[in-house]
């Protein structure tokens, strides 16, 4: 996603930074997996979320499979949603493979929503 159109920026401090990675873990819960009632975050789909000091937002994500129908939207939906939080500069989003998405990664409570054992 482009840089946004605004004021200078301003350098985030370490509690502003992850404050505004809260928001955008909020975010990025209202994308959800198509397949599942469950949201991406919550299933386990998002390795990491970096905040620069300077907004510019970087998640680290993966799909359940490389055969996964929704890879070519589900990434844009999930950097649009980072990318609406208000404060965020820019983003970006890289899809890996590694370490492969496992049944292990989606919380203990969500598994037993889901039935998964």
């Amino acid at each position: 996603m482009p840089e946004k159109a605004e004021s200078p920026t301003k350098t985030l401090n370490t509690i502003e930074r992850s404050l505004l990675e809260g928001e955008v873990i909020e975010a990025i819960r209202t994308v959800y997996d198509p397949e599942l009632p469950v949201n991406v975050y919550d299933l386990g789909l998002i390795y990491n979320i970096e905040v620069s000091e300077v907004a510019h937002v970087h998640v680290t994500m993966t799909l359940t499979s490389p055969n996964c129908p929704v890879a070519g939207i589900l990434p844009g939906e999930i950097e649009m949603a980072a990318g609406s939080v208000s404060g965020v500069n820019s983003t970006s989003l890289d899809l890996v493979w590694d370490p492969p998405f496992t049944i292990d990664r989606i919380p203990e409570h969500i598994r037993l929503e889901l039935g998964l054992f």
